[in-house]
């Protein structure tokens, strides 16, 4: 190693050297510390280098989340080869598709996943590892014990590609971002300044590792730093209230979705949550009666919402704490290391107020889409890169995000945001979550349409709510149908599944 490297590799060591008998992770009964943590990521990867695995392989890693999920993470970063988190709801096509246009050599299986991967494995990827045991897989506790512990010693360069993300895909294909050590420790180094890290932090991490918010934001930063992480394998509401009482937890982030859900359960009053003192929104906008109850019920949380998307790695804008309330419903200023301004169709700035393309400049922006200079061309295109969000810029730099291009409803020849509509909705007493978005409509085009859960207990008709609504939208905007549901479809990270609404309407 050059004595200039700073790769993803590097991050642990450092940690482990400076507080080694600091518990890193913390997942169900197991505790390691940084040093135990360091140890077990040389292990694994001098394990697979022994099996063949070299810099610039793709080795996929198909789990929910788990302590081996971190120690792969660290242990192909330091061989140099390419971790492709895959996501743990995908059905076996969907995974094979990953697998093939990755051109994986390698794939780590959670058991419970094993049926879904063996339908997916071709005969290309030919290093198997299972958490778990299984016939014709290699157990990760061999790799993860394996008797050298010798930091390899691999050339590492700040622009090589390092992971490759597979964005949600819920329009088309999914496309592979990706990203490169410069990349990520810029886009860290934005996180903790602006989010307000520290090493003193205990964190639960419930949301999927294989996603870049919970990875990339939280997960290494914390590492990075040095503080203690609970990794809980899914993101419920009652694990996660029972983890920050056990372990006294002082962040947490958690999609809009999954903070109502805390809020709903019976446990949040019963729990004590007073060691709480961070929390971080993202992956989709808050809507603003919820933003209102979370600073009446945990006053004591200092709230941030990050914005951005998989292919800035993934944070673009910061909204902090002390303007949650002053500036509702904004995802905030660029962070750190970003540029971000709003453009028209041609590609040219506009001034504040006018709502337009959200695009960014940034290291923390990806290498580009795997195999794809096509797609990377056009989102890069003009040296910027475009998001897909429509936004408006006010004049103090603030970002308010109007929705994405795909979400937004042509009815009547006028323009809907669902997001606006969803906010309305939002301030009915009733109202626990909500959904808008367009059908197609002979009269209107597209027919301005929500989906809607009512809180426990609550009562209201789809007459009820449209007269509400009316006093608050435009006639336009006020939807044509309301139907009442017991839940939203989402996927793992919480987003709501508009493509599913839309099929199933």
């Amino acid at each position: 190693m050059t004595t200039r490297q700073h790769a993803i590799g590097d991050l642990l060591r450092r940690s482990a050297a400076r507080s080694p008998a600091k518990t890193a992770i913390v997942y169900g009964e197991a505790r390691w510390t940084y040093a135990e943590l360091d140890r077990a990521a040389n292990r694994m990867a001098n394990a697979l280098a022994a099996r063949g695995v070299v810099k610039g392989d793709r080795f996929a890693v198909f789990s929910h989340n788990n302590d081996a999920f971190v120690v792969a993470y660290f242990a192909l970063a330091r061989l140099g080869a390419i971790s492709v988190p895959i996501n743990f709801m995908l059905g076996a096509e969907e995974v094979s598709y990953i697998l093939g246009h990755a051109g994986a050599t390698g794939l780590l299986v959670e058991q419970a996943l094993l049926p879904v991967a063996e339908r997916a494995v071709s005969d290309g990827v030919a290093v198997r590892g299972v958490i778990g045991h299984a016939d014709g897989w290699e157990p990760v506790t061999d790799w993860m014990a394996y008797d050298d512990e010798a930091e390899p010693r691999v050339e590492i360069a700040d622009d090589d590609p390092i992971q490759l993300m597979y964005t949600s895909g819920t329009e088309s294909r999914p496309k592979g971002a990706t990203l490169s050590s410069r990349g990520l420790i810029a886009q860290y180094t934005s996180c903790v300044i602006d989010g307000e890290m520290s090493a003193a932090d205990v964190e639960v991490h419930a949301l999927p590792l294989y996603h870049c918010a919970q990875l990339h934001c939280f997960l290494t930063p914390g590492l990075y730093l040095g503080a203690t992480n609970v990794i809980l394998p899914g993101a419920d509401p009652a694990a996660i209230l029972a983890a920050i009482e056990a372990e006294g937890a002082t962040k947490l982030f958690c999609p809009p979705t999954v903070w109502i859900g805390l809020l709903r359960h019976p446990d949040f009053d019963r729990r004590d949550l007073s060691s709480l003192r961070k929390g971080y929104y993202g992956a989709s906008i808050m809507p603003v009666e919820v933003l209102k109850e979370i600073a009446a019920r945990l006053p004591g949380v200092r709230l941030f919402n990050f914005y951005g998307q998989t292919e800035m790695a993934p944070v673009a804008t910061i909204l902090g704490p002390d303007e949650q309330l002053t500036r509702l419903g904004s995802a905030g200023r660029p962070a750190l290391n970003v540029e971000t301004r709003i453009v028209d169709g041609d590609d040219e700035p506009v001034p504040p107020g006018v709502v337009g393309e959200i695009v960014h400049r940034s290291p923390h922006a990806m290498l580009g889409y795997w195999n794809d200079p096509d797609k990377t061309a056009e989102a890069f295109r003009g040296g910027w890169f475009h998001s897909g969000d429509l936004g408006v810029l006010d004049a103090d730099g603030y970002l308010s995000i109007v929705d994405r291009k795909k979400d937004m409803i042509k009815s009547g020849g006028e323009n809907v945001a669902s997001r606006e509509v969803e906010e309305a909705i939002y301030q009915h007493p009733a109202v626990a979550e909500a959904a808008v978005f367009g059908v197609p409509d002979p009269r209107w085009i597209e027919a301005v349409t929500a989906a809607v859960v009512l809180r426990a207990g609550a009562a209201l008709t789809a007459d009820e709510l449209t007269a509400f609504l009316r006093t608050r939208l435009a006639a336009f905007k006020t939807p044509k149908t309301v139907a009442f549901v017991p839940s939203l479809p989402k996927n793992a990270s919480g987003k709501v599944l508009k493509r599913e609404l839309r099929d199933a309407f």
